[in-house]
């Protein structure tokens, strides 16, 4: 992927950013929460890599997937339990990866807009990124609040996307997940898989990445 094209004009305005294992390591705090609310519950707790393997998967997947259909009328008590210990644990348990600020500096420097889609809630990515003094680098967050239905529904990309003045072909999307693969798919975006979350290089093959990089250091070089 090039910065500009033949005739010198900019090809992408916008570089958007999936959060969870794309900008920042909070499976610590997931795995705690969703194994607190399965077995507060009275349910069989999840095996840790499974849970992570969940991370980017809506709060009803991952329900559906740890706990089974027999247990679907019981998702807002699930629900209730895990944001309940979120607000208790999940801001200490999240790290952003080392190469994030470098990135988003960079980026930021060469004239595009940055924006993040999560099904992650704004409210918590907010108050992480002020924690850490980023927030002000991301001129849109869109959060699991922010949309009716959550990726791989595009509806959370498609608004980044319009709030950034881009059109689908002039941003980018960047995630660790096929969930997220799947939503720059649907949304018409294009795609940049990371391998700092738990999905093996193998597993993006069938959705055309434009690059598959190890980690978000190698991105500046595909747009700059």
């Amino acid at each position: 992927m090039q910065h500009i094209d033949l005739a010198g004009r900019r090809v992408c305005k916008a570089v958007i950013f999936d959060f969870d294992y794309t900008l920042a390591d909070s499976s610590t705090g997931v795995v705690e929460c969703m194994n607190h609310a399965l077995t507060t519950m009275g349910l069989p707790a999840g095996d840790p890599e499974t849970v992570k393997a969940l991370i980017g998967v809506s709060l009803a997947g991952s329900f559906e997937a740890l706990a089974g259909h027999s247990h679907d009328g019981r998702f807002d008590e699930f629900q209730r339990l895990f944001l309940e210990r979120a607000d208790q644990v999940m801001l200490d348990s999240i790290r952003l990866f080392d190469t994030v600020r470098s990135v988003v500096g960079a980026l930021a420097a060469g004239g595009i807009g940055l924006g993040i889609v999560s099904t992650k809630f704004r409210s918590r990515i907010e108050a992480f990124l002020g924690r850490d003094g980023l927030v002000r680098a991301f001129d849109v967050i869109v959060g699991g609040e922010d949309v009716a239905v959550h990726k791989p529904d595009p509806a959370g990309l498609v608004m980044a996307v319009e709030r950034l003045g881009a059109t689908p072909p002039e941003a980018l999307y960047v995630g660790d997940s096929v969930v997220d693969a799947q939503t720059a798919g649907r949304a018409g975006v294009p795609f940049v898989a990371v391998l700092s979350g738990v999905t093996p290089r193998e597993a993006f093959a069938a959705y055309q990445p434009r690059a598959v990089i190890d980690d978000l250091s190698f991105l500046p070089a595909l747009l700059l």
